[in-house]
């Protein structure tokens, strides 16, 4: 243990820092709250938490995705917990695999603009992951009063079952299990996957429900009639299996999942895993509060990787960024991450951490060709402030060789897995790996920050900008006008920093307890080994 007074401040901050998030998680997981809760309990209904309970393998990992969705985003709907829809990477007899449910005590599971986004990401992870995925349907469909924002563009809600189709020419097996309602275009969900379960009484399948039939033809018809679990087998044949309650639907995926054929491997090395030099507790005790100090990442670097397994490539050049081979629980990984020490450079001139240099993006950016070569996955931890900016680093081509490294990430075809550790800032992000650059899974921690640059710097030039704009109008500004402006400026745009706000709209796939990070890594190579590579490297044209 750790009896430094720095590490235990530091330890003390990052653990609140994570109490805070947790105690926001534990509210969401609540969903509609606990009379919507008891509701589905009275019509002997397991609620969307308790059907995946259920359904994993007992003390497996279970990687929550998307909680944070829809956080703080619908209030004037009444809020949206989870985006509506409960989602994550576990296992089902042993296999890894991706499951989605919906969230009946949430607006009757009913799509919000979120819930299509939350809902296209776990297509998207399954796809590129080749994994298996199982929806578990209880939704009245979509939103009606949000409507636009869901219903017609190509990100919106009838891509995924534009995705059931492609998933199902390549192979990727999809089960459907039909707990509740599912209504109009959310019918095709159910029916594009290979295989479909209803549950006797509760479950029902139609385009349109008895209300809508009777105002669009005169017809009166009840659910059971209209598109129930009896109807669907024994009549239209559109379902496989019905079972009179939720378990015994859901056993069934489990005996469905145990018979499914072993995936092709893409044969990522892994040898027997040793545990890092550091106890993964420690990793608490290095960021200091507010991430204001700086640090050194290779101590970071210690608690996720095995024991004496690190290999820094070009320890001597181009110090603002780490780059090495490593393995973490056995998985070959190379590792990118942004240096937050004050360094020399061979010249003896100070440099800042956090910043990408000329030196380190051309290192970073062979690094991950290299990796690319041997076809070891990338693993990045940013804390990042951007590139070096003023006349040096311009006269020295920093936009090229921050190219090159934006064109090294964009094109690489071995899986990225990417954490944000402190800041995230501008084409720091992107070169970094950030959500527009397609890592397999994206996570941040507690002290993550996401933004275009730093909040002091954007609230001073978004005050600058205002300021000019309201006296080109020819109103005065007092000094204490501009104090207030800025407060104001600078609140809104922390607020817009922070991780629950990137995690609402799913720029990350979560908010984690730092230390899990290794085990996350672990479960994400995992799942992308059973994708094998099919395409070569290339970079296509930059200047060198």
């Amino acid at each position: 243990m750790n009896t430094d007074n720095t590490f235990n401040k530091n330890e003390d901050a990052l653990k609140m820092a994570w109490s805070f998030v947790r105690q926001k998680l534990e509210k969401i997981a609540e969903g509609g709250g606990m009379k919507a809760a008891q509701k589905q309990k009275e019509r002997n209904k397991l609620t969307a938490r308790e059907r995946i309970e259920f359904l994993i393998d007992a003390d497996s990992p279970f990687i929550e995705i998307g909680a944070f969705a829809g956080y703080e985003m619908y209030e004037e709907q009444g809020g949206c917990p989870a985006g509506g829809t409960v989602s994550g990477i576990g296992y089902v007899s042993g296999r890894q695999c991706i499951i989605v449910a919906n969230d009946q005590t949430v607006k009757a599971g009913a799509w919000f603009p979120i819930t299509g986004k939350k809902n296209l990401r776990m297509q998207e992870i399954a796809m590129e992951n080749n994994l298996p995925i199982i929806y578990i349907v209880d939704s009245a469909g979509v939103y009606l009063p949000m409507q636009d924002e869901i219903f017609p563009d190509k990100e919106n809600f009838g891509r995924i079952f534009r995705n059931n189709a492609k998933m199902s020419a390549m192979g990727i097996t999809q089960i459907a299990v039909v707990t509740g309602a599912c209504v109009a275009g959310g019918a095709y969900l159910p029916i594009m996957s290979d295989e479909t379960i209803m549950v006797e009484n509760a479950g029902s399948i139609f385009l349109a429900g008895p209300y809508l039939v009777k105002a669009a033809i005169g017809e009166d018809v009840d659910a059971e009639t209209l598109g129930g679990a009896v109807t669907h087998t024994a009549i239209s044949g559109i379902a496989d299996y019905k079972f009179p309650t939720e378990q015994e639907c859901l056993t069934q995926v489990k005996k469905t999942m145990s018979k499914i054929a072993p995936p092709s491997l893409a044969g990522f090395s892994r040898v027997a895993a040793v545990a890092p030099a550091k106890d993964k507790g420690e990793i608490y005790g290095i960021l200091s509060e507010g991430n204001s100090k700086p640090y050194n990442m290779n101590d970071l670097i210690e608690c996720l990787v095995d024991a004496n397994s690190f290999d820094e490539f070009k320890q001597d050049y181009g110090k603002t960024i780490v780059c090495g081979y490593a393995r973490v629980d056995g998985w070959a990984v190379g590792i990118v991450a942004n240096q937050r020490l004050v360094l020399k450079n061979k010249k003896g001139e100070m440099q800042m951490g956090g910043v990408i240099y000329n030196d380190s993006a051309d290192k970073a950016a062979r690094f991950i060709m290299n990796c690319n070569q041997k076809k070891i996955p990338l693993v990045f931890l940013q804390d990042v402030t951007g590139f070096m900016v003023g006349s040096k680093s311009e006269h020295s081509g920093i936009i090229k060789d921050g190219a090159k490294l934006v064109n090294a990430v964009a094109n690489s075809v071995v899986p990225k897995f990417t954490f944000i550790i402190g800041n995230s800032y501008g084409a720091g992000n992107y070169a970094m790996c950030g959500k527009a650059y397609d890592p397999r899974l994206i996570f941040a921690w507690p002290t993550a920050k996401i933004a275009v640059m730093g909040g002091e710097q954007a609230a001073k030039t978004m005050l600058q900008i205002q300021v000019a704009a309201m006296k080109a109008k020819g109103m005065a500004v007092s000094a204490e006008e501009e104090t207030a402006l800025l407060q104001k400026i600078t609140a809104d745009y922390t607020r817009q920093t922070k991780p629950e706000y990137a995690a609402a709209r799913l720029w990350v796939d979560a908010i984690i307890d730092p230390k899990e990070t290794r085990m996350l890594i672990s479960e994400g190579i995992k799942a992308a080994n059973q994708s094998p590579i099919t395409t070569g490297f290339n970079t296509g044209v930059f200047q060198v």
